[in-house]
């Protein structure tokens, strides 16, 4: 069985595009900011309640998780715009028809980034293709 290694390493951003890395930890405000997400949205899309959200020693790990997983996405999304911020912005809160009009920032914030990233991996793997 052979592994295709572009595949597997294509869940990773080949750089950190927007600067929201500081070293392996996120910089949590920077991303918060750049989603545009109140407290309360923070807690939504983590799955953590509004009281643990902070971005300190105490923070939770499972909104580290999180927050992580969203820097991931912002900078594959980034890499394809050529590390353009505001065309990737723009892509981030512009309503998504292939989302069912919603925009991208709105499925973090609803729960269903799992389903958004499936969905950015499968679209940068199909831009890919020769």
């Amino acid at each position: 069985m052979t592994t295709d290694t572009g595949k597997l390493f294509s869940t990773v951003p080949k750089e950190d595009y927007l600067g929201l890395f500081e070293g392996d930890e996120p910089r949590y405000k920077e991303v918060q900011e750049f989603l545009g997400f109140k407290t309360k949205d923070v807690a939504e899309a983590a799955g953590v309640p509004a009281t643990s959200v902070r971005f300190d020693a105490k923070m939770p790990a499972e909104l580290t998780e999180r927050v992580r997983e969203w820097v991931v996405l912002i900078n594959l999304v980034a890499g394809f715009f050529e590390g353009d911020r505001d065309k990737t912005y723009l892509w981030f809160t512009v309503p998504n028809p292939l989302l069912g009009g919603i925009p991208p920032r709105q499925m973090i914030r609803l729960g269903r980034f799992n389903k958004l990233f499936r969905l950015v991996h499968q679209a940068l793997a199909e831009n890919r293709k020769p």
